[in-house]
């Protein structure tokens, strides 16, 4: 197949509610894809919702329900003609969004056979709450009516067969879906679908017993391409580029349209994942990369983060007063004599009251706060460390909360004493 090659569509048959043609040049994921889109991604509108008054038939509720919901109902122009119910501002369905079709039968003698030309057309709901609209405008005068109702040639669909004395009194609410929803709501009864009529490509294994010719004959679709030649190497690389469809819808939309609005969602679907991979276009005019759905920041935002990071990590940085000890090393620069904070394992200052590191040596003179297992300073009141005996000054804080510094080793007498 080449790339460069347009798509090419060959209609071989066309009638009201079928069609058969080749499509050519494609993709076999996107021929499949076109299936499924005209089989279920079509709206159409269907009987979704059974009011029963009284039914003395032989056959249950239920039964009778199913088979309604599986009638075709005339669904032309079904993206304009009629709102979704979700999709409406009512609480309870409106004439925008649903129709109404009533089934009023009774047998008076004989066998009576009760067919879905015993629907008709209800009157529309009128509500507070509906939001006027243009979907009523856009309404064929046969919408939502039974596929084939009184036309000549068309049998109807029976519904169920009633004897003297019986009778059925249904109220049905139709309404718009897919179906991926339901299979109610598909336009199509079937869609045939063939490719390599030859098995060229093996795609297909048959099972056979002595002739496989035979007992495996070939469609009317190999008369398009050429048969296998016995002596012709296989290609491994080979795809199928030739696809043979026919759809048969059941009268609800015509083939035509059908074919159409499946290639319309396509392209709808298409369109929303091309959407949706793009960036923000915003960011797309900005042309600024993105982390995490995040902006990064500017280096000089960066550089105050860091510097406002690194202060908060200082405990030290009051000078002239006394100090506590901290995770840094006090700043540089700090008045001589005053109080000073000592760092990890910073030696404290020289003189005043000083507090010592994660190991840091007691001051020489002077109040002195033992670090984590300083020894107790000489004289003068001292704080004990983790397991620092008490000192032989003044009151020394330990584990408790003592006199002194409050610190965490245990009180005199306490745990290390």
């Amino acid at each position: 197949m080449s790339l460069d090659a347009d798509p090419i569509v060959r209609i071989r048959e066309f009638k009201r509610d079928r069609v058969n043609f080749v499509l050519e040049n494609v993709d076999l994921a996107v021929a499949n894809s076109f299936r499924r889109a005209m089989m279920a991604d079509i709206p159409t509108i269907a009987i979704d919702l059974v009011e029963i008054e009284a039914n003395t038939t032989v056959l249950p509720d239920e039964f009778i329900a199913h088979r309604l919901g599986m009638i075709p109902l005339v669904s032309t122009n079904c993206d304009e003609a009629i709102r979704n119910t979700r999709d409406c501002s009512c609480l309870d369905g409106c004439r925008y969004c649903t129709i109404d079709l009533i089934l009023r039968v009774a047998c008076e003698e004989g066998i009576m056979e009760v067919t879905s030309n015993h629907l008709e057309i209800g009157p529309p709901r009128i509500v507070d709450q509906e939001e006027v609209g243009e979907e009523l405008s856009k309404r064929t005068p046969s919408f939502g009516m039974p596929v084939g109702k009184n036309e000549p040639g068309v049998n109807p669909v029976l519904i169920c067969k009633m004897r003297k004395g019986q009778e059925l009194r249904i109220r049905c609410v139709a309404k718009k879906g897919i179906a991926k929803e339901h299979a109610k709501w598909s336009p199509c009864s079937a869609v045939a679908f063939e490719y390599d009529p030859h098995n060229k490509l093996r795609h297909t294994t048959y099972w056979f017993e002595k002739d496989i010719k035979t007992e495996w004959p070939l469609s009317e679709n190999a008369k398009e391409e050429e048969p296998e030649r016995e002596d012709e190497p296989f290609d491994f690389n080979a795809k199928p580029n030739k696809f043979y469809m026919e759809v048969e819808t059941d009268g609800s939309l015509g083939a035509q349209e059908v074919v159409l609005k499946g290639l319309q969602e396509m392209q709808t679907k298409l369109a929303n994942l091309i959407l949706g991979l793009k960036s923000d276009p915003e960011q797309d005019n900005l042309g600024e990369p993105q982390t995490n759905g995040h902006k990064p920041a500017s280096p000089a935002a960066m550089g105050n983060g860091r510097r406002q990071l690194d202060q908060s990590f200082q405990y030290g940085m009051a000078s002239g007063t006394s100090g506590a000890s901290g995770w840094a090393s006090p700043p540089s620069g700090g008045p001589a004599g005053g109080g000073a904070t000592g760092g990890w394992g910073g030696s404290p200052a020289a003189g005043g009251v000083a507090a010592g590191g994660w190991g840091g040596s007691p001051t020489a003179g002077g109040a002195a706060a033992g670090g984590w297992g300083a020894s107790p300073s000489a004289g003068g009141a001292a704080a004990g460390g983790w397991g620092a005996s008490p000192s032989t000054g003044a009151g020394a804080s330990n584990w408790g909360n003592s006199a002194a510094n409050p610190g965490w080793a245990s009180p005199a007498p306490g745990w290390n004493v």
